[in-house]
């Protein structure tokens, strides 16, 4: 079998280097590419796993939680965190909103700019 390794999961954006730029203060990343249609973001020094973010014309927020004939998200972030509260303050100061909704006590979902949910968890 051949070797297969995830390097990359891209999320599509409206604007893709204001959203790479907020992953980036939220994970204390680093810019890799910028393109104007593709920016990539990592760990300092680090050529591991990447977020990318891409131009989609389209882009049609994902409604949190789902509805019925709202447009779906189709895929979300897990982050653990260590200390919940100071995540959620750290996520907002750097441009994220928290989600009415919050479907369990050790997890917070909050919303990027660009509306894609993502969680704060503790384990």
């Amino acid at each position: 079998m051949a070797q297969l390794t995830l390097t990359t999961v891209t999320l599509d954006a409206p604007e893709p280097r204001a959203l790479a730029e907020f992953y980036c203060r939220l994970l204390g990343y680093e810019i890799g590419t910028a393109e104007s249609n593709w920016v990539t973001i990592g760990p300092p020094g680090s050529d591991g796993m990447r977020l990318a973010f891409k131009t989609e014309s389209k882009y049609a927020r994902p409604t949190w939680p789902a509805a019925d004939g709202a447009q779906q998200m189709m895929i979300h972030l897990e982050i653990r965190v260590d200390d919940l509260d100071a995540a959620v303050a750290h996520a907002v100061a750097a441009g994220a909103t928290v989600a009415d909704f919050q479907p369990q006590d050790d997890v917070r979902v909050c919303l990027d700019p660009a509306g894609h949910p993502f969680c704060l968890w503790v384990p």
